[in-house]
Parts: structure tokens; sequence; C-alpha cells
């Protein structure tokens, strides 16, 4: 099993998590960040640090999130390994309350056409 990071992330990139994976599992992207699933341990570390409460275990994701698992696994592959916590983004703060963000997403570096389950 691995752990996901969800639609909460988008346009907050707080990478308060990042620091705590101890195999680095993290990458990251314009305005998200992902866990490649087949680097996650499953140790639950960074769940506690997200402070927007991104990062759930696959098997929790709710019916509307459940894209994410792919978006993970497709994304990792594509964007950058990143090992330390970076500023959030400039607006995180008014973006960590906004909900139905998905459309915000920028998936630059992605190959495209995304997954069927990532669209």
């Amino acid at each position: 099993m691995t752990h996901v990071v969800t639609e909460a992330c988008i346009r907050c990139k707080y990478t308060d998590c990042v620091s705590m994976c101890p195999v680095d599992a993290f990458r990251a992207g314009p305005n998200f960040v992902v866990i490649d699933p087949q680097e996650c341990i499953d140790c639950t570390l960074c769940v506690s640090e997200c402070p927007v409460d991104a990062i759930v275990p696959e098997d929790q994701l709710s019916a509307d999130q459940r894209e994410y698992l792919a978006l993970n696994a497709v994304l990792a592959k594509a964007w950058p390994r990143i090992v330390e916590a970076h500023s959030p983004l400039p607006d995180a703060d008014d973006w960590a309350k906004v909900a139905d963000k998905r459309a915000w997403l920028d998936t630059a570096g992605a190959p495209e056409p995304l997954c069927a389950a990532c669209r």
C-alpha cells in the first residue's frame, strides 16, 4: 500500500512532509507534490506533517479522490525528487481554504495525454 497526495495540496505545495520521508518518495511539480507509489513504504510519517491533510493511505481515498492514486504514479515518473522542505507557494494559505482545486493542477512535464484515470 502507498500513501497518496490529494487535491488539498494543489496550489499550496506545503513540503513539511518531504523532510520526514525516510525513502525520499516525494516528487515536486509546479504547484503540487506527489508520492511515488513504487518507493513509499507506508510509514505514515508524512501524514501528520501536512498542514492541509492532503496525504491519505490509498485504501482511505474517497471516491472523488481516487484519481489521485493514478495521478501520483504518473506524475512521480515525470517530476524531480524533492528531499528537503521548501517554502510553500506565496498564496498557499489562501488556497488551503479552497475546495475543488483539480482544474488548477499544473501537470507540466508530465506525458500527454495523462492516463485516462488522471483526466
